[in-house]
């Protein structure tokens, strides 16, 4: 419908597996393109490059690497998402989220920290201090306690 320049829709990649209601999984899913349902219980650990979608009966039990993530059902485990991460009406997720963009429907329970950054779920590496200004920071330190 409408969406940002760039943007795509979970039903825009190709559905490459689903883990149907009924279905209970655990282990290490990786995917190499496109989308990964999971109406089922899984727990483990779900690397996508593309899209995640929890549907409303799923259980994942998971710490979560994806581009981009829908929840519909409950999450427990933290997710690092790229792009954007959707909770959608009803939804339960508990563990903490990193990501660029989120959206959270009405009446859904999170539990957590988030971390939103134009860099979205990719770490960035802190510049390393010099050792001089490390041993000047440590020297002030130990001054300042002095005078306490």
């Amino acid at each position: 419908m409408f969406k940002k320049e760039g943007e795509k829709m979970a039903n825009e990649d190709r559905m490459n597996s689903i883990f149907g209601k009924g279905c209970k999984f655990s282990g290490k899913v990786e995917v190499q393109e496109g989308t990964l349902r999971i109406d089922g219980e899984f727990e483990g650990s779900v690397d996508c490059p593309g899209t995640l979608v929890v549907g409303k009966g799923g259980m994942v039990k998971a710490d979560i690497k994806v581009s981009n993530i829908i929840v519909g059902g409950t999450v427990l485990g933290n997710i690092d998402a790229e792009e954007k991460i959707e909770l959608q009406a009803g939804s339960r997720l508990e563990g903490d989220i990193k990501t660029k963009r989120l959206v959270i429907d009405e009446g859904v329970f999170f539990e957590g920290s988030c971390n939103m950054s134009p860099d979205g779920g990719v770490k960035k590496e802190k510049p390393l201090l010099p050792k001089v200004e490390i041993a000047a920071k440590e020297n002030q330190k130990k001054t300042n306690s002095w005078a306490d």
